[in-house]
């Protein structure tokens, strides 16, 4: 009995520090937040914090692996609900997925810095990231909206890597503060999506629409002249819109919240 309450109170410390670690991460950047910072936002000395975790790099792949359980959590629960269609279960898990990357701390630091986490550590996330996306998770949704009829003939993989996309850079511009709550961006995001999706919101009195096929490689006769470069392949002189560049540089150097 006193050993379950000691591991208990064992990983309440653990999601303490990991809250208070992410809230660091998202401030100061992973490559500026230390361990003294850390055990400092815990209420912790730095020798007390490595009882718990060996070092930043165990901490961030902790909140990825939370985040992950409690996605993965909340997919099975919505997946076995038999009441729901294809569009209100997917809402439902853009709902979630959107409070997660939002509202807890962990889920948005594990969002915010996928890129951060040494590569050893992220091959063991991947299995759950793939389950999440793919056998059961968006595309599984996806593909069978499209069986019922739900969902126009698309290719579920792109949909659901459209979806994620949107999802996980609100991180990135949203603003508690702004003119939208969490709740409120979670709705509209939920029927933005999942009304693109619906068979019944495209015109009726157009055709059939077209499965999305696979990217080919385009041969050079038929490809695109690319941006910046004349038909014959060589520098047309003229780079992108100067004050647009210009204007997307100052946003990002000055990094205010659009919303």
């Amino acid at each position: 009995m006193r050993t379950s309450r000691l591991q208990r109170r064992y990983l309440s410390r653990r999601l303490e520090i990991l809250r208070a670690a992410g809230r660091e991460f998202r401030i100061r950047g992973f490559a500026g937040t230390g361990m003294r910072e850390i055990a400092a936002a815990a209420d912790l000395s730095p020798a007390n914090l490595y009882n718990y975790f060996r070092g930043k790099d165990e901490i961030l792949f902790f909140c990825q692996d939370n985040a992950l359980d409690r996605l993965l959590a909340n997919l099975e629960t919505i997946r076995h609900a038999r009441t729901q269609s294809a569009s209100e279960k997917l809402r439902a898990i853009i709902r979630f997925h959107l409070h997660c990357v939002l509202d807890e701390v962990e889920g948005s630091a594990a969002h915010l810095l996928t890129n951060s986490i040494a590569s050893h550590l992220q091959k063991r996330l991947l299995t759950k990231r793939d389950r999440y996306e793919q056998a059961f998770g968006f595309r599984h949704l996806v593909a069978r909206g499209i069986r019922s009829g739900e969902f126009f003939p698309t290719d579920p993989a792109l949909a659901a890597r459209v979806i994620l996309g949107a999802l996980n850079s609100t991180v990135l511009w949203f603003n508690p503060q702004g003119p939208l709550t969490t709740e409120e961006l979670a709705e509209n995001f939920a029927a933005y999506l999942v009304r693109g999706l619906q068979a019944k919101s495209m015109n009726r009195a157009s055709a059939q629409p077209p499965v999305a096929q696979p990217i080919l490689a385009v041969s050079a006769a038929k490809a695109p002249r690319q941006l910046g470069k004349s038909s014959t392949g060589q520098r047309s002189g003229r780079s992108l819109d100067r004050p647009a560049v210009e204007s997307a540089k100052r946003l990002l150097k000055k990094g205010d919240p659009q919303w």
